[in-house]
């Protein structure tokens, strides 16, 4: 018989999976992304125009997350007003493009990396979730303002 053919297993090494979060605080950003993150996997996210303006109407929203780059104004003015009028916490960030990609406007490939991205200029959390550091550090960002 010829040893050719034969497979010889191999033992590859169980890549460590650490479960303890890096050391400091998170930053605002990493925050609201896992904070989106959570309320997306617990269908507590609206997106776009017409979800959030009737979330923030109902005040079913507990945080609003607005781009600030919109090109159309009278967007960010009803959605500024309606923040104000109800008392909803109110963030901007810079890209369309990366508050779609926390928002899950976007294809995951196979290694993980997001597709097929489609931008989003206003997402209103209605549920966070689970209670998790991001969402303790947000509170605190909008208690200190």
């Amino acid at each position: 018989m010829s040893d050719a053919g034969d497979d010889i297993p191999v033992e590859v090494p169980a890549a460590e999976v650490t479960t303890e979060a890096p050391k400091g605080k998170l930053s605002v950003e990493e925050a609201l992304q896992q904070v989106l993150k959570n309320a997306l996997v617990h269908d507590g996210l609206a997106r776009g125009l017409r979800e959030c303006t009737k979330a923030l109407d109902k005040r079913q929203a507990h945080l609003c997350v607005l781009v600030e780059t919109c090109t159309e104004p009278e967007y960010i003015k009803l959605i500024e007003a309606l923040c104000a009028e109800h008392k909803i916490n109110l963030i901007k960030v810079g890209d369309a493009k990366v508050l779609g990609t926390w928002a899950g406007l976007c294809k995951i490939d196979r290694e993980g990396n997001a597709r097929k991205v489609v931008g989003c200029s206003c997402v209103v959390v209605k549920e966070y979730g689970v209670e998790s550091e991001g969402l303790h550090v947000l509170l605190d960002y909008f208690k200190n303002r």
